[in-house]
């Protein structure tokens, strides 16, 4: 894949690139436990839309079951479904009730706040799609029950999903609380990323394990910090995994600043983590851990991390914070606000109500004859406009090959199965087949399809294979122009946002490190490098993503990823003088000239990519001791 990803354009090589991994078991069977049965009970108690509609909204909860722990999925699977039946409700009553202009108009300003909430994070993004694609689906589809009754079952579909996602044990989770596998999968991925950005130092790999180590510690602190009743964690099994998460923090430190030293560590300082990896998964004690010689500060530091995490793990350790603040209302609304959200949303609008009045157009016109189900054209938009989801030119190759696939396999099965009772099997093969198939965009798209006509022709309407082929290349058409089309703000705006939101949170870092008051606050440190390791993260993906557009569309992030690299090196750097400040209390001439090296590089970059700096962010540099 790497040759071909070299001999082909990045957008096309992005279309062709799919995920990998072990198969979802977990996911697969609660797939298969939820649309299905549903849609069977329904058909043999008489109410056949009650399931069609209970099925969709399972089937979006089953898009977003990802792996993880369970209190996170509350809030993954949750929120975005009680923001897919407010669209429904929203929408069945529009349709009932107003005409088509005031109908696309509606829609389209719907469209504008979903979008522009979207630019949150991606629960926000997964609920504003949700939103707009129900309530499409609410304007468009006849059902006979009324608007409420149809949210209530659209949000009793996907509380199913979420029921089977809390209650059932993962397979050979046999270690502790099985409530609590995913937390435990996640720390002990920490440790494992620890050991391995240890093994890589001093070597051309070390800055790739770094950036996994960030990716580890990210979603650990996801895992660990969903919704709960209760301000901190309750049981004794929740409060350890706290405990060993908060001791992977010293060790993720250490390992960075001796990355950044670029010398070899001892293959004897490997084993610590690695130990505790396996201790976390199995729930156990971890036995006598090998440290490393105390020759140099980031080994001292690693030294001393190992000790904190051996008493952490038998003692339970009192350090049960995530190292996390709450996001305010301030900050939302800013985000909401700013130039992503605006052009996000913007962009979100335009797609979903030309498709809306597309689709009005063709439907009061006559085109679908006497059956409506004009809903699918704004909701494949939707879909298409979602950043989230690979660069444009990709989900609409994708997009349009998944759905032609789903069309001709549909087909075929509809003309060889029983029905209902074929269709409703096949409802249930392909929700058992949703959490494999989002590795790639075009076969979630195909069993997407297949599921969606099974429910439509389920639901009494004749088959729409082929017109959703056609309803499918329309969406992507207004999606490829609208998203080339010049907007009000700048663009690449959501790039430019979450690379400066990096570049203020790394400058706070910095300041806090260099900062002689705040040497012994250690947990608000760590706290600070969680937020811009984080915040660089998201910066780089975003990047990566524009890279990867069409060229009309990446060069409005020309310049950027230097400018994500130069941060890269300023954090990995302010960590190294954490730790040097707390073995010595002094930082040397390399520490020193380095933050200077990479402050005016970061100046100069982010002048030439066209970035604001705000005053305040020019920081004095320390002299060495």
């Amino acid at each position: 894949m790497s040759r071909l990803s070299a001999a082909v354009p990045p957008w096309l090589a992005h279309a062709l690139r799919a995920q990998r991994g072990p198969v979802p078991w977990s996911a697969v069977v609660r797939g298969a436990l939820a649309a299905g049965p549903l849609l069977l009970v329904a058909v043999l108690s008489g109410r056949t839309s009650v399931g069609v509609v209970a099925a969709l909204g399972a089937m979006l909860a089953g898009i977003n079951d990802r792996p993880g722990s369970r209190r996170a999925a509350v809030r993954r699977l949750g929120v975005p479904a009680l923001a897919g039946a407010g669209g429904l409700l929203v929408g069945s009553y529009a349709g009932q009730h107003v005409g088509a202009v005031t109908l696309t108009l509606l829609l389209t300003v719907l469209g504008l706040l979903a979008g522009a909430v979207s630019a949150v994070g991606p629960v926000a993004s997964g609920a504003g799609t949700q939103l707009l694609v129900a309530a499409a689906i609410g304007a468009g589809m006849p059902l006979p029950e009324p608007g409420w009754q149809r949210a209530l079952f659209f949000v009793g579909g996907a509380g199913w999903l979420l029921v089977l996602r809390l209650a059932l044990p993962t397979p050979g989770a046999t270690a502790g609380d099985y409530r609590f596998d995913g937390e435990r999968d996640a720390v002990g991925g920490v440790y494992d990323a620890v050991a391995a950005l240890l093994e890589a130092v001093g070597g051309p790999d070390a800055p790739g394990r770094r950036v996994v180590l960030t990716a580890a510690l990210d979603h650990a602190q996801d895992a660990l910090g969903g919704p709960r009743l209760r301000r901190y964690a309750s049981s004794a099994a929740e409060r350890r995994l706290h405990a060993q998460y908060a001791a992977a923090l010293p060790l993720a430190e250490a390992a960075t600043a001796l990355a950044w030293a670029g010398e070899a560590v001892p293959a004897r300082a490997v084993e610590g983590p690695r130990r505790l990896a396996v201790a976390v998964r199995t729930d156990t004690h971890t036995g006598p851990l090998p440290a490393p010689k105390r020759s140099a500060p980031a080994l001292r530091a690693l030294d001393d991390a190992l000790l904190h995490a051996a008493d952490a793990f038998d003692g339970g350790g009192d350090d049960t914070a995530l190292h996390t603040r709450r996001r305010t209302a301030t900050s939302l609304a800013r985000t909401v606000l700013g130039s992503a959200g605006r052009e996000y949303g913007l962009r979100v609008a335009l797609c979903f109500g030309a498709g809306v009045a597309v689709a009005q157009a063709l439907h009061h016109a006559r085109w679908y004859g006497s059956h409506s189900h004009w809903y699918w054209l704004p909701a494949t938009a939707v879909f298409l406009v979602k950043p989230d989801l690979g660069p444009l030119a990709s989900r609409v190759i994708c997009r349009a090959a998944g759905t032609v696939l789903g069309a001709a396999l549909f087909a075929g099965c509809a003309a060889l199965l029983p029905r209902p009772a074929g269709l409703v099997a096949l409802v249930a093969l392909c929700g058992a087949l949703i959490p494999v198939a989002t590795r790639h965009f075009a076969a979630q798209t195909a069993v997407v399809t297949v599921l969606v006509l099974s429910l439509v022709m389920v639901g009494g309407e004749p088959g729409a294979s082929w017109s959703r082929i056609g309803e499918t290349l329309l969406a992507c058409a207004i999606v490829l122009i609208v998203g080339h089309l010049p907007t009000l703000g700048q663009r690449g705006g959501g790039v430019r946002a979450r690379l400066t939101h990096a570049a203020e949170a790394a400058h706070v870092y910095l300041a806090h490190v260099l900062d002689d008051g705040t040497a012994d606050d250690r947990a608000g440190r760590w706290t600070l490098r969680r937020e811009a390791y984080r915040a660089l993260a998201e910066a780089r993906a975003s990047i990566d993503l524009a890279a990867a557009e069409l060229p009309a569309l990446a060069r409005h992030a020309e310049g950027t990823d230097e400018v994500a690299a130069t941060l890269e090196r300023l954090v990995d750097t302010t960590t190294a003088c954490a730790v040097q400040l707390d073995d010595t209390g002094r930082l040397t001439s390399r520490h020193t000239e380095r933050i200077a090296e990479l402050l005016d590089e970061l100046a100069e970059g982010r002048e030439r990519a066209g970035l604001v700096v705000k005053e305040g962010q020019a920081l004095p540099v320390p002299l060495a001791g």
